[in-house]
């Protein structure tokens, strides 16, 4: 053979090799991480109870459904009991206390406390978290997506953030550590779900309401429920993804299902003809609309051989909304049952989430895990899951991965203790909303009020609906956990209430019999 022909065709064969070596993309598994907002544990036709519920029975979401069936449900998955501070500590992987954003976050400087008669309510840091030093009320943290973008991921914010106040470095994903933001900043809940409104941005002139969703002006007026806008814009992120040959993470955190209940017209009728209240029916409706966001990504992945490499994770930030009169029908406070309470509660209709992972080849298909976590444990297993060993944060880390439920090869909740920190009074009332400090040890959690001293012991697996206060039954228990409760509150430095009638601060848990 002729030396130059044999030279063109080797080099030919090397560099074809070589682009072909080169189209491949890292192995490592891509992530989407599906972050409903107030949606409770019962919001589903996936039962996460020991037995199926009216609930269950009510709503229609298949794509849980189908998720559940390819991956592992978990009953016992912990939030906060609002928004801000789940999602701060999914972001920051610490524990609430820690943190101090202890309430839902907005205006820059201005607390969203109520006001009490008898309590003076902590500065907390109701600016949120940020990655700058020196941000007063905030909290400097090294963001999870930061440290997933700093090691190769594509990172991606699509929906709601909420993560930091306004005119502050938090309010804007893109200084979190999001490569791509799509309609993500300060504010925690849309004004409007309907095109047809703009989603509440105004266009004559005068200034938009606070959550007014930003960034989507391509499809006012198109008859485009904000669900399904956000899932077409994350497809779009996800196609410009496909080619930059690099694991993605995906943070789909939906606004839905928050209030305003406006009208998914996709599925209001049906719900309707199911019997529902027109306001039910709403809310049914922006249920399965979310749910139908989740099966069109789960679709996409199918569609582009995506599905066998890439995480899924579904969780809710905190328990489901039942001390709303405006749009609840029937009695409040009830629509979490068997739980007690919802949003903005200590009891568990306002801590625990509906959660489901799928991690093809990892996770077995349908399984169940009754283990119990929380929020913050999600930032060191994502790290994990994308096999980040080595990072340094300028926070320490309360959460611990629970990788070990994921592949059956531990118990990280063996012998744990879950503490959760409230010190603020939220914008409704009902069962277990109020000041409170909280811990759940093995099947007990106990219950501080911060403005009585009152205590309430409850066994969580004997009593879900937390109906029979033990304390009196059980002193020393009561004694035991007020300690380990005290204790770590001092530890992180949390924050307390003070009287108002002597500025002193409030008792410890462990300080009141």
């Amino acid at each position: 053979m002729d030396k130059r022909l044999w030279l063109s065709l080797a080099v030919a064969s090397w560099t074809g090799l070589e682009s072909v070596q080169a189209a491949q993309p890292e192995q490592r598994p891509n992530i989407i991480l599906f972050l409903v907002d107030d949606m409770g544990w019962q919001d589903t036709s996936v039962p996460f109870w020991k037995q199926r519920t009216s609930s269950n029975e009510k709503f229609e979401t298949p794509n849980m459904e189908r998720l559940a069936a390819q991956g592992m449900k978990f009953t016992q998955a912990y939030a906060c009991s609002v928004s801000s501070p789940s999602r701060c500590s999914l972001f920051s992987g610490m524990n609430a206390a820690r943190h101090r954003v202890t309430n839902w976050t907005y205006p820059k400087n201005k607390t969203t406390d109520q006001k009490s008669d008898v309590l003076l309510l902590p500065e907390w840091n109701m600016n949120g978290i940020c990655q700058v030093a020196g941000i007063e009320h905030t909290c400097q943290v090294t963001s999870l997506a930061q440290v997933l973008k700093d090691n190769g991921y594509h990172t991606i914010h699509c929906g709601k953030a909420h993560f930091g106040a306004l005119n502050t470095p938090g309010e804007i994903p893109y200084h979190m550590g999001f490569e791509v933001n799509i309609a993500g900043h300060a504010g925690g809940a849309p004004t409007s779900y309907l095109s047809e409104e703009n989603y509440g941005n105004r266009t004559d002139g005068k200034p938009n309401p606070w959550f007014a969703v930003p960034g989507l002006e391509h499809y006012w007026g198109k008859d485009v429920f904000l669900s399904e806008a956000l899932t077409l814009e994350a497809k779009k992120a996800l196609d410009k993804a496909r080619q930059y040959h690099q694991p993605f993470f995906l943070y789909m955190a939906h606004y839905a299902v928050h209030v305003p209940i406006d009208k998914d017209r996709r599925f209001y009728q049906k719900y309707l003809d199911k019997g529902l209240s027109p306001k039910e029916a709403a809310y049914a409706s922006l249920v399965e609309g979310m749910d139908k966001s989740l099966g069109d990504l789960m679709d996409y992945l199918e569609k582009y051989q995506l599905a066998d490499n890439t995480i899924i994770l579904f969780m809710s930030d905190n328990g489901g909304l039942s001390a709303e009169p405006a749009w609840r029908d029937g009695e409040l406070h009830t629509q979490n049952a068997p739980l007690n309470s919802g949003k903005g509660s200590a009891y568990e209709g306002g801590i625990r989430e509906p959660m489901i992972v799928k991690w093809p080849g990892v996770t077995a298909a349908g399984t169940i895990c009754e283990k119990p976590l929380i929020i913050e444990d999600f930032y060191p297993t994502i790290l994990e899951m994308a096999g980040i060993k080595q990072y340094k944060t300028v926070q320490k880390i309360d959460g611990v991965s629970f990788m070990p439920l994921l592949n059956h090869t531990g118990d990280p909740s063996e012998g744990r203790e879950f503490y959760w920190n409230f010190p603020n009074l939220w914008g409704n009332t009902g069962p277990g909303i109020g000041a409170t400090a909280t811990i759940r040890k093995g099947d007990w959690k106990l219950i501080y009020y911060y403005e009585s001293g009152r205590k309430e012991l409850f066994n969580i697996r004997e009593d879900i609906g937390e109906s029979r206060n033990c304390e009196e039954q059980y002193p020393k228990l009561v004694k035991k956990l007020s300690k380990r409760l005290g204790n770590y509150l001092r530890k992180v430095k949390a924050q307390r209430p003070a009287y108002k009638a002597t500025a002193s601060p409030v008792p410890w848990p462990d300080e009141v019999r």
